[in-house]
């Protein structure tokens, strides 16, 4: 059995916050928020959440869901 760390986390690697400031949004070149709860981070210009998987964001516009 593998215990939680603060690297991996109860479900897997867990995201690294310090990486929000070198990440921006592919279209609108904004900043992006955080959500630890849907493991997305948020773009509210492009009004596009990306998917984080593993640990890694994955900032393909074709991956993101839509906020409407």
């Amino acid at each position: 059995m593998t215990q939680a760390t603060p690297e991996t986390g109860a479900a897997g690697p867990v995201f690294d916050r310090r990486m929000l400031e070198a990440l921006i949004c592919p279209q609108t070149r904004g900043r992006l928020e955080y959500d630890a709860a849907a493991q997305e981070l948020i773009s509210r210009a492009a009004n596009l959440a990306f998917p984080i998987r593993a640990g890694i964001p994955v900032m393909l516009i074709d991956e993101a869901r839509s906020l409407d």
